[in-house]
Formats: structure tokens, sequence, C-alpha cells
């Protein structure tokens, strides 16, 4: 019973310090723009963190964990394009997208950034853009949900639908109150627990099982009665399996979520101080939940039963066992509760972008386009509330699977978004109508690919491929080939764009006047 009381009083003090924090956001929150971006106001070490901690959802405790678990090192290519993915992102992106979208209306969202960059066709691009956001972010939150679920479920010993309700229910409160300020501040406390628990868990785990050589010789053993073979990245694994797994990384260019932190940075400048943190941050974290997976493989081998106990048959859970089975109980809450920090992190600002995409470019772009900033902000905080109901009734399969869930909602915004994205910042020929087609092609092919084409593959006894690989080069494909096809942009579009390029150039350099 102390154990019990032990883990639950260390959660109950996390959240009480998150919903602190929201009720401080809901302060500090005066108008629409500070409830979407939290007024551009963010230094770097929380642009890093927020975007990092708002990335690495419940997935990086427990999917990519449970991956290495199953399948051994080559589920850890995930984890390298992920790491190049977000370099680039970090590198080629953040700095223009911030500019470019201030210089286009001061955008606060995605498709308003696309409304003004594009110009003809704008309200088509905000529907459409719109639409894609609300339909797999949905899906993405679900997935938030679904690993809330399992942490309630396992420490809480109540049923799926209660711990659904309880893990999701503090994120909806501090979201709802703070809007982004809210979310980014708990994002970087949020990020400190993920890094300390990711660190600390295996090398508990390397300890215990009794070193390196006892590490490799319990995996070896392990590969030996399985018939699986789980060390080395290419191990058990084809070219194209590398292909589908690497290409995770091709989904940041797309992720509305993170992109939205590049958007809300306090100038160009803190966003090179913001890529070094965020990625030394992003590296350790994912080091961390590979080796958890693959340290997990030989501790299985040495105490398989004990282990077998705390699984219930659900290998996701590898890192919410170790952290009960290795540590007392105090430690154990504190290590936990980062799971529960990863889920409410992404969720929240996945709700935020959500409830934005609705009361900024549905409500207010079509609806009630002379809305006070008041009504604005109510309108998001009603909209994170039924967003939450939606993607709680899609998560309310408990045999719903956390990395399924991502993967799906990653590869469609990644896959949509992510050549518009990059074309839009690169190249000034890119039309409205280029972007429209690249949009629809994309996020068509994704839906198409992993519900009809993936599925005969695999029944044919053929080789499956990631969705986002596909929805990705088509969606480049058209816009450059529509682009190509229709107009040229006018002339003042051209213009907006070469003026942001510039102001660009002159702020990285620290020339701008």
């Amino acid at each position: 019973m102390g154990n019990f009381n032990a883990m639950h009083v260390t959660f109950g003090l996390y959240l009480i310090v998150v919903l602190l924090i929201g009720i401080a956001a809901y302060f500090s929150t005066r108008d629409f723009g500070d409830y979407i971006l939290g007024g551009r106001s963010l230094g770097p070490f929380v642009t890093a963190m927020s975007a990092g901690a708002s990335d690495m959802s419940g997935w990086l405790l427990m999917g990519l964990p449970g991956a290495v678990f199953l399948s051994g090192l080559s589920q850890s290519w995930i984890a390298i394009g992920l790491t190049i993915g977000a370099y680039l992102n970090w590198l080629l992106v953040a700095g223009r997208l911030r500019v470019h979208t201030e210089f286009n209306s001061n955008a606060l969202t995605l498709p308003d950034y696309f409304f003004h960059r594009f110009g003809s066709l704008g309200t088509v691009i905000k529907v459409a853009s719109a639409t894609i956001i609300l339909f797999f972010f949905t899906i993405y939150c679900a997935s938030g949900i679904v690993a809330g679920a399992r942490l309630f479920e396992s420490l809480f010993h109540v049923s799926y639908t209660q711990a659904m309700w309880l893990g999701a229910g503090a994120t909806i409160v501090y979201t709802f109150l703070g809007g982004f300020l809210a979310v980014s501040w708990t994002d970087t406390v949020q990020a400190t627990l993920m890094i300390f628990a990711l660190i600390l868990t295996p090398i508990m785990v390397l300890i215990m099982v009794g070193g390196p050589d006892d590490v490799s010789l319990a995996i070896t053993n392990a590969a030996q009665e399985t018939g699986k073979s789980y060390s080395g990245l290419f191990a058990g694994t084809t070219f194209l399996g590398i292909v589908s797994t690497a290409a995770w990384g091709l989904g940041y260019f797309g992720q509305p979520h993170i992109l939205a932190r590049f958007m809300a940075a306090d100038n160009v400048q803190s966003l090179k101080s913001a890529r070094r943190i965020g990625m030394t941050w992003m590296i350790l974290c994912l080091g961390g939940a590979v080796a958890v997976g693959y340290f997990g493989i030989a501790y299985a081998g040495i105490f398989g039963d004990q282990l077998n106990a705390e699984l219930q048959g659900n290998h996701e859970r590898i890192f919410i066992s170790l952290s009960a089975l290795l540590f007392n109980p105090w430690i154990a809450g504190i290590i936990l509760s980062a799971i529960l920090a990863a889920v409410m992190s992404t969720l929240s600002c996945q709700l935020l972008v959500c409830s934005s995409a609705i009361a900024e470019d549905f409500y207010k772009g079509f609806l009630r386009p002379t809305a006070a900033q008041g009504e604005l902000v109510w309108v998001g905080r009603l909209m994170v509330l039924a967003v939450a109901v939606i993607a709680i009734i899609i998560a309310a399969d408990p045999d719903s699977r956390v990395l399924g869930l991502v993967s799906y909602a990653w590869a469609g915004f990644g896959a949509a978004f992510g050549p518009v994205v990059i074309l839009s910042l690169f190249w000034k020929r890119m039309t409205a109508a280029g972007a429209l087609a690249g949009m629809i092609v994309g996020a068509v092919v994704v839906v198409s690919w992993a519900e009809a084409v993936n599925p005969w593959l695999a029944a044919h006894d053929y080789a499956t491929m990631y969705e986002i690989v596909p929805g990705f080069a088509t969606c480049a494909l058209a816009i450059v080939l529509v682009s190509l096809l229709s107009p040229a942009p006018a002339r003042a579009v051209i213009d907006r764009f070469e003026q942001a390029d510039r102001e660009y150039h002159n702020k990285k350099h620290g020339t701008s006047a």
C-alpha cells in the first residue's frame, strides 16, 4: 500500500504543477494571438524544449521501446530517420517559416499562411488544409489518449475506459485554460522529465542485468530461443523495410504542431540556439528509448517471469514495466510521470492546433470575419473540448496500438503538407493550384495506401511500404507539375516572397535594419 501511495502522490504533484501553469497562462492570455502562438514571444530554450516535447509523444516511451523490444535494433531506423529529418527541418524550414508567416499577414496557423502565401484559390486552400489538419490530428490525438490510458490503467488498476478519461482530463483542462503559453511552458517541464527518465532507465536495466557483456549474452540467447535476430541495424530487415522506417523523418516538414513552434519564436537568431538545444535533447531521448527496448530483451531473458507478469501481453508496456520493477515507488512515480508528460505535451498542442484551425480558419474565416479577440479565444477553448471528445471516441477501442495510430497521422501530415511547406519557402514559381493539388494528392495517397495498397501487398506476401513514402513523393510531383502547367503567380505574390526571402537572410546574418 505504501508503494501505491508514493506513486500516486508523485503523480498528483505533477498534475497539480501543470494545472497551476495552465492557470498562470490563463491570466497571461490577452487575445487570440496569445492563445494560438503565445504572441510570438518564445525564447530559444522554451522553443527547443516545446518543439521536442510536442513532437515526442507517448510513442517515444511506449511505441518505440516496444518496437525495439519486439523486433530488435532494426527498428531504430525510425530514430535515425527522425534525427536527420528533425535537423533538416530546423536548418531549412524553421527560420524561413518564422519570417514568411510574418510577411504573409502575420499568419497564426498553417492554413492561414497558405491562404496569404498563394493569393488565388486562397479560400479553397484554407478549407482543404484545415480539413486535413482536423482529420489526421483527431487520429493523432487519439494515440495520445490511448498512451495515457495505458499508463493510468496499469497504475490505478481501473478499467480502460476510466483510465482513458483520467489520462485526458488534466491535458484538456490546462489547454482549455492557458492555450499556447500553457502548452509551451508545460512542455518545458515535460521535456525535462522525459530526458531524465530515458537516461536513467536504461542505465538501471544495464546494472540489473550485469553489464554490457551480460546484456550481449542474454540477447544472443534470446535470439537463439526465438529464432529472431535482435542485434545489428540490418538484421532481420530489408532495404524496403529500412526505407519505410527511416522515412519517418520526412514527416517533420509537415507537422503543424511542430511548425507552430517555429512560427512562435521571438526571432530568427534565437532559432539557431534552439536548434542546438533541441537536437541534443532529441538525440539523447531517442537513444534512451532504443536502449530501453534493446536492454529490455536482455532483462526478459534473465527475469522473464517477473517481466511477463508486468507486460500483460503488451510489448508497448516495456518502459512502464521496467520502471515499476527497477525503481522505488517515489522514483518510479517520477519516471512514469515522464510518460504522462510525453502524452500530455503532444496531445495538448494537437488539441490547440485543431482548435485554431476551427476558430481561425473556419469560424473567423467564414462565419464571423469581424469576431472580437475575446470571442475567438472562447471559440478556441470550446473547440479544444469538442476535438478531445471525438478523439476519446476513436481511442475507445482497448486494442488500439499507440505506434499504429501515430504512424498513420504522421504520414498524413508529412505527405500532405511537407512538400507544400518546403517548396513554398524556396520556390517562388509555386502556384496556388500546385499547392492545392499536392495537398490533396498527398493525403489521398496516404489514406489509400494504408487502407488498400498495403493490406493487398500483405495478403499476397509482398513487402509493404510505409505510406509516407509514396504520399510525399506524389505530393511533391503534383506540386511541380501543376505549378509548371498553370499560370505563374501574380507579381504581388512573387514580390512578397522575395521580400520575405531577403528579410530572412538579413535576419539570419544580423544585417536587418
